[in-house]
């Protein structure tokens, strides 16, 4: 990428529609937003949650482009148990802060593999609501190669290559940030710049995880206030599941410019190692009947339908908008308690061709999501996204699911909305790859209780800087806000009363050499004791119907609703 070009690119905002002029975060929703309505999470500091230490948010530098001291990941010997691993990983603490590194910043990786499988998800419950926590399982099904990981020192291989089996890394799951990224405007060039700053090709593993707004001009309402415009996290201790081991991990980050020091970031990373449990039990993956004892919706059903008429009558007018996608949010309070990561490790069996995360920042409830949708995957400078729309449900029969997928595939109105979303990815895309492969062009992808069509898109980037852009030019997809994009998100802004916060937005991982964001859509808001919201959306199209479109609504939170229904247990996993 050219510097003027760069230096562009520098200036914008994620997405063309953010205005970080007019969008500041405040503590209060303004006088503008009176109309939306709001959940609240109150602060339970004292009675649900614990806190991990402090560290240093990696925004605040002014040099966002000064490389650190040291970026580098240190492996040691593999170990039998979780247990043994933490006294590894506590004595290599304490030889570091005896002889510490001549560094004033730096970033330094502790690890130790363990020689059995454990799974990441039964790992997090394990700790016990340590705050901040984060959680991303990758789809058991990918099209694209994975860096592989070396189980003798946790490092990647640098090639690119397709790894062997017992080397994938299946999922993670961290506790505590060695650093974290968050700031008061947009998610910007300088974000991440300022986030790759901690980031190398020769440490893969050390990733930074986290989510960005659907939209940085909506007001933030108080259920995603902690969130702010965007929030990432590198954890401070981190367990990674592999297909055939995993390894225990923490991270050491400082900056003496950010009143951060290596003496400050060890001392704080032994507080919240004295609070990681090494007793891990296999979660009992099963949900057993649950008494609702309200479950509303924002916007209601007359009010819905009203809005999809309304919706279409623009479309049908002179207007440019093709497309918009409308959201709900359903909130749902249970007589017994929902545990955010309980209820994620039972979503499991939705999740084979699917995305599942969690993001929880201090006094925040917890994001968490089954999504099936790639924003983009990034290995080196091969790309890959997807583009996904139409939805139907699966056939109770073989062949009653065959004569859905028929339909589905015949369906002028489902053709229409998905090749809007698949012509503007291939498009953005052509803008930073040098080719952009399409295939399948338009196929069935199948989950478990719904299927979509689906097509691929593959390409190779000019300039790794061009991921930014990559990001804010996918972001937000004709999938997740319609097409033309600008007036989409008009008439969102104009119709919904409830703040999407980072529901449909991106949600994932910066690497080194590889990143990965998945679309924050089947997702929930929910915290222990205070119930949760659940979001949904759906495309309006010419041909759409408003009653219909609600049974999609419908459709596609019943991975939760039914959870909470069932009158017997769900045997989710032996």
């Amino acid at each position: 990428m050219a510097a003027g070009s760069a230096a562009a690119v520098g200036r914008r905002c994620l997405a063309c529609f953010m205005d970080p002029e007019a969008a500041k975060c405040s503590s209060t929703i303004s006088s503008s937003s009176s109309s939306r309505q709001t959940i609240h999470f109150p602060n339970h500091r004292n009675s649900h949650q614990r806190f991990c230490s402090l560290s240093m948010n990696g925004c605040q530098g002014d040099h966002p482009q000064l490389p650190l001291g040291t970026v580098e990941t240190r492996s040691f010997p593999a170990v039998p148990s979780p247990s043994l691993a933490v006294e590894t990983l506590s004595s290599a603490l304490s030889q570091l802060k005896a002889n510490p590194p001549p560094y004033t910043a730096g970033i330094i990786r502790l690890q130790v593999p363990i020689q059995q499988k454990i799974e990441a998800i039964d790992w997090l419950y394990a700790q016990n609501k340590l705050l901040p926590r984060c959680y991303f399982s990758d789809r058991a099904q990918t099209g694209s190669p994975k860096l592989s990981i070396d189980c003798a020192n946790g490092n990647g291989n640098g090639n690119g290559q397709s790894p062997k089996k017992h080397n994938k890394l299946v999922s993670v799951a961290g506790v505590g940030s060695a650093v974290f990224f968050q700031d008061l405007h947009p998610f910007s060039y300088r974000h991440w710049k300022s986030l790759k700053r901690f980031l190398s090709t020769e440490c893969p593993l050390i990733r930074a995880y986290g989510a960005i707004r659907f939209d940085a001009r909506a007001n933030i309402s108080s259920e995603w206030e902690a969130f702010g415009y965007f929030y990432f996290m590198v954890p401070q201790v981190e367990f990674d599941e592999l297909e055939d081991s995993s390894i225990l991990a923490t991270t050491i980050a400082w900056d003496n410019s950010l009143s951060w020091t290596l003496g400050n970031a060890i001392d704080e990373l032994k507080a919240t190692m004295h609070q990681i449990s090494s007793i891990v039990l296999k979660l009992q993956k099963q949900v057993r009947s649950m008494l609702m004892l309200s479950n509303s919706h924002i916007p209601s059903k007359t009010y819905w339908d009203l809005a999809v008429n309304r919706a279409l009558q623009k479309i049908r007018s002179d207007s440019a908008l093709i497309k918009v996608v409308l959201a709900r949010s359903s909130r749902v309070i249970t007589a017994t308690d929902i545990d955010p990561i309980a209820w994620l490790a039972c979503l499991q069996v939705e999740g084979k061709n699917a995305y599942q995360f969690c993001l929880q920042p201090p006094d925040a409830p917890a994001f968490i999501g089954n999504t099936p949708e790639q924003l983009f995957h990034r290995t080196w400078l091969d790309i890959n996204s997807e583009a996904l729309a139409g939805t139907r449900a699966r056939g109770k029969s073989l062949s009653e699911d065959l004569q859905i997928e028929l339909d589905l595939l015949s369906s002028p109105k489902d053709h229409l909305e998905f090749t809007i979303v698949r012509e503007s990815i291939r498009k953005k895309l052509e803008n930073v790859c040098n080719s952009v492969v399409v295939e399948p062009k338009k196929e069935i992808r199948k989950l478990p209780r719904v299927q979509h069509l689906y097509a691929k898109l593959s390409g190779r980037l000019r300039s790794e800087d061009d991921e930014f852009e990559i990001l804010s030019s996918l972001h937000p997809s004709p999938a997740v806000c319609g097409f033309p994009t600008e007036e989409a998100r008009v008439l969102i802004a104009e119709t919904e009363v409830f703040d999407r916060g980072m529901y449909a937005g991106p949600v994932g991982w910066f690497g080194g050499g590889e990143s990965e964001f998945a679309v924050g859509i089947r997702s929930a808001l929910v915290e222990k004791g205070l119930g949760a919201l659940i979001y949904a959306g759906t495309g309006v199209v010419e041909g759409s119907n408003a009653s219909s479109e609600w049974d999609e609504l419908e459709l596609k939170i019943s991975q939760f609703t039914k959870l909470l229904k069932l009158e017997v247990p769900l045997e989710i996993k032996s």
